[in-house]
């Protein structure tokens, strides 16, 4: 099984949150991105077996979304 999942970039915030679609279905935050991604791998294969009644191996691929506005400076 191979589950997709988001993570961006909440400037406002200054943090991370992911965005999961099914059949993970998880939003999680924190304001590190590499606290996040162990975070996302901890709860993964609770969340399938609770989603899902899934109990196998699977694969987690990452999209990461990061905007920054930045001005030119003369």
């Amino acid at each position: 099984m191979t589950c997709k999942v988001k993570i961006v970039w909440d400037n406002e915030s200054d943090s991370w949150y992911t965005d999961a679609d099914a059949p993970l279905n998880m939003v999680l935050t924190s304001g590190s991105f590499d606290a996040l991604v162990e975070r996302v791998r901890m709860a993964a294969p609770d969340m399938l077996e609770i989603n899902e009644g899934y109990k196998g191996p699977f694969k987690l691929i990452f999209e990461v979304i990061r905007e920054d506005e930045m001005e030119l400076v003369s």
